[in-house]
C-alpha cells in the first residue's frame, strides 16, 4: 500500500481496488502541480476532485451495511474515473500534459480492477 501505516485499519485498505486509486491519486496531484496557475480553480481542481473521489468511494462502499449499496458505490467510481479520463485527455489536448500515458493506464486498470470486485461482489449475493 503505501509507506505510512495505518492504525485501525478498515477492511476496504486490503482492497487491492482501493490500494490502487490511492496511488493514482498521488499520481494525479503530481501531475497537476505544473498546470497554469490559472488553471488553480478550473481543470486541476475539476481532475483532482474526481481522482480523490474514488479511493473516497470504495472506502464508503466498503464501509456500508449490504452489498448492494457496496455496488452502487463501486458503480459511481467508474464514473468518476471515466469523468478523469476525459478530463485527462482535455489537459492533454490544452497542452497541460505531455505525457498522460501511465495515468491513463491506471485509470484502465483501475476500472478494470473496480469491475473484477463488482463481478466478485454480484456472485456473492446469487449465491
Amino acid at each position: 500500500m503505501g509507506e505510512e501505516a495505518v492504525k485501525g485499519r478498515r477492511a476496504h485498505h486490503n482492497l487491492v481496488a482501493w490500494q490502487e486509486a490511492m496511488e493514482l491519486v498521488k499520481e494525479v496531484y503530481r501531475a497537476t502541480t505544473d498546470f497554469p496557475p490559472s488553471e488553480s480553480f478550473g481543470l486541476s481542481s475539476q481532475i483532482r476532485r474526481a481522482a480523490v473521489s474514488v479511493p473516497s468511494n470504495i472506502a464508503e462502499g466498503a464501509g456500508r451495511e449490504g452489498t448492494k449499496e457496496f455496488l452502487q458505490f463501486l458503480s459511481i467510481c467508474r464514473g468518476s474515473l471515466s469523468e478523469l479520463e476525459t478530463q485527462i485527455i482535455l489537459a492533454k489536448n490544452l497542452g497541460y500534459l505531455a505525457n498522460p500515458d501511465n495515468l491513463l493506464t491506471r485509470i484502465d486498470r483501475l476500472f478494470a480492477l473496480i469491475g473484477g470486485l463488482m463481478n466478485s461482489l454480484r456472485k456473492r449475493t446469487t449465491k
